[in-house]
C-alpha cells in the first residue's frame, strides 16, 4: 500500500502539478496581502477535473509554498507575507538591515524545510494516536492551553511591562469587536454594520506591519536611498554546523508546538509562530537579543509555522476534522471526488492516503530547491529604491485586503491598524502582545463561555479536566516566575547602578 502510494505520484502528471502548486503557492505567500489560503481557494475550482489524489496533491503543495513564502517578504520588507509569518518579521527583518538578508533567507527557508519534514513524520507514524488525544480536547481544555498562551505575553512585553500589557488589552479588545459567536451579542458596533462581523485577522495584520512600515519610511522622508546590502558569501544554507547544534533543541520544541497547535481546530500557523517564539525568548540565555537579528527567533518561527501544516492534517484524514481554513477547503475537495475522510480512510482509501503523504513529501522537496535557488534572486529586492517599491507594496497591500472578503471596510482597516502600528512604533510600544491577543481574545472568549455553559456556570469544573487544570496551573506558574525573574532583574539593575 506504501510502495502503491508513493508510485501513484512519481508520474510526469502529478509531479507538474506538486511543482505549479508550489511555485503558485510561494508567490501568494511572498506578496503581502495574498496569502496561502486565497491560493488554495483560487486553485480549489481547477481540481474539479482532476483526479483526487492530483486534486489534493496540487491544494498541499500550495499550502506548503504559501506557508513558506511568507518568509521572503518578512525577511526583505520587514512586511510578513502570511500570518504565519509575522514572528518571522521580529529577527529576520533586523538581520537584513544588517546586510545578513542571504542568511536570513537561508535560514528560514532551512528551518521551514525541517519544520515541514517533522510533520510529516507525525502525520505518517502518528496521526491516529494524535488525533484520538485531541478528540479529547472540549472547551476547558482549549479555554486552558489559550490561556496560558496568553500569559506568555509576559515574555513579550520588553523592558517597558505597563505599555506590553497596554498592547496586549488593546489585542484583545479589538477581537471582541462584532456579534460575539455565541449568543449574538452586540459589542463594539456604534451601530455600524460594517463591524458586526469584526476585524479580519490579514487587514490587522497588513495594517500593523505594511502600512505602518510604509507610514514610519513617509514619516522619516525618502531619500530615493536602497537599502543596506553587504557583500556577502553563503555556504550552503548560512548556518553553521555550531549554530545547528546550538539551535537543535530550539528547532524541537518549535516543531512540537506547530504540530500540536495545529491538531487543535480553530487555531493554526497564525497562533503557532509567535507562540514559538515567545518560549524560545523565554528559555533564552539571552532573550534581551530577541528583536535585534538572532537566528533564534527566527527558527523558532519558520519550524513552527510549516510544522503546524502537517499537524493540521492529522485531524483531517483521521477523524475528518479540518484544523484551520486550507484544510476546510482540502476537505471539500476530498468531498466533491466522494471520499470522506475519518478512521476508516486509512483502510478503504490506503493509496490515496498514503499518495496524499508522498505528494506532501515531494511538495516540500521542491519548495527547498526552488526557494534556495532563489535566494540572489529574492536579495535583489533590497536592491529597489524606496519611492519605488513601497507604492507597490501598497498597492498589493490594498488589492490583497479587499480581495479577502471583497469588502472595502477591510482596506480602512487595514489603514486605522497602520497608524495604529506607526504610533506604537513610535512611542515603544511592542506590537507582538497586541497580535498575540487578538488572535487569541475570542478563542479563550469563546471556549470559557461554552465551558461555563456546559458546568452550570460552575467554574471550578474546569480544573476537573486533568488537562485543563495541568495548564491552568502552568498559567499560574508562568505568572509568577515572570513577575519573581522582573523583581531579580530589578534588583540587580539597582545593584548594579549603586556599585556604580
Amino acid at each position: 500500500m506504501v510502495q502503491e502510494g508513493l508510485l501513484s505520484v512519481l508520474n510526469v502528471n502529478c509531479l507538474v502539478i506538486i511543482l505549479l502548486g508550489v511555485v503558485v503557492g510561494i508567490i501568494f505567500g511572498s506578496i503581502p496581502g495574498l496569502t496561502s489560503t486565497m491560493g488554495v481557494a483560487l486553485c480549489l475550482p481547477i481540481t474539479f477535473s482532476m483526479s483526487a489524489l492530483n486534486a489534493i496533491a496540487l491544494l498541499v503543495a500550495v499550502d506548503v509554498g504559501g506557508t513558506s513564502g511568507g518568509l521572503i517578504s518578512a525577511i526583505l520588507l520587514k512586511i510578513p507575507g502570511t500570518p504565519s509569518s509575522v514572528a518571522t518579521t521580529f529577527d529576520g527583518a533586523p538581520m537584513a538591515e544588517k546586510g545578513e538578508a542571504g542568511k536570513a533567507l537561508g535560514i528560514g527557508i532551512l528551518y521551514s524545510f525541517i519544520g515541514t519534514v517533522l510533520s510529516i513524520i507525525a502525520l505518517i507514524f502518528i496521526a491516529p494516536s494524535l488525533a484520538n488525544v485531541a478528540l479529547k480536547f472540549g472547551p476547558y481544555e482549549l479555554f486552558a492551553i489559550c490561556l496560558f498562551a496568553l500569559t506568555l505575553i509576559s515574555s513579550m512585553v520588553g523592558d517597558n511591562v505597563v505599555k506590553g500589557l497596554i498592547s496586549a488589552v488593546m489585542g484583545i479588545t479589538f477581537s471582541l469587536v462584532g456579534y460575539a459567536s455565541i449568543g449574538g451579542a452586540n459589542r463594539f458596533t456604534f451601530g455600524s454594520k460594517n463591524l458586526a462581523n469584526g476585524f479580519d485577522m490579514l487587514s490587522v495584520m497588513i495594517g500593523l506591519f505594511a502600512v505602518a512600515e510604509i507610514l514610519k519610511v513617509g514619516f522619516e522622508g525618502l531619500d530615493g536611498k536602497k537599502a543596506t546590502l553587504m557583500k556577502y558569501k553563503m555556504k550552503g544554507f548560512g548556518v553553521s554546523m555550531r549554530e545547528f547544534k546550538e539551535q537543535f533543541w530550539n528547532m524541537l520544541r518549535s516543531a512540537l508546538i506547530g504540530i500540536g497547535i495545529g491538531i487543535l481546530p480553530g487555531i493554526g500557523g497564525a497562533t503557532s509562530n509567535i507562540v514559538a517564539y515567545t518560549a524560545a525568548k523565554s528559555q533564552s540565555k539571552y532573550p534581551e537579543k530577541f528583536g535585534t537579528g538572532i537566528i533564534d527567533g527566527l527558527v523558532a518561527s519558520e519550524t513552527s509555522n510549516n510544522a503546524s501544516i502537517g499537524g493540521s492534517l492529522i485531524p483531517l484524514l483521521t477523524l475528518g476534522i479540518p484544523g484551520d481554513t486550507v484544510t476546510a477547503m482540502m476537505l471539500g475537495g476530498l468531498m466533491l471526488h466522494g471520499i470522506t475522510p475519518g478512521p476508516l480512510l486509512f483502510q478503504n482509501s490506503g493509496v490515496l492516503v498514503y499518495g496524499v503523504f508522498s505528494a506532501f513529501i515531494l511538495a516540500t522537496i521542491i519548495m527547498l530547491v526552488v526557494e534556495s535557488s532563489g535566494i540572489r534572486l529574492f536579495v535583489k529586492v533590497l536592491s529597489v529604491p524606496k519611492y519605488i517599491l513601497l507604492p507597490a507594496i501598497l498597492t498589493l497591500c490594498v488589492v490583497g485586503t479587499y480581495g479577502t472578503n471583497h469588502r472595502l471596510f477591510d482596506v480602512w482597516t487595514a489603514l486605522l491598524f497602520g497608524v495604529l502600528g506607526y504610533f506604537m512604533s513610535k512611542y515603544k510600544f511592542p506590537q507582538a502582545p497586541l497580535i498575540l491577543g487578538f488572535v487569541l481574545g475570542s478563542i479563550v472568549e469563546e471556549n470559557l463561555i461554552r465551558g461555563m455553559m456546559y458546568a452550570n456556570n460552575n467554574f471550578w469544573a474546569f480544573f476537573q479536566s486533568p488537562i485543563a487544570a495541568v495548564f491552568m496551573v502552568l498559567s499560574v506558574a508562568a505568572v509568577i516566575y515572570t513577575v519573581i525573574k522582573g523583581v531579580r532583574s530589578n534588583s540587580v539593575k539597582k545593584a548594579a547602578a549603586s556599585n556604580g
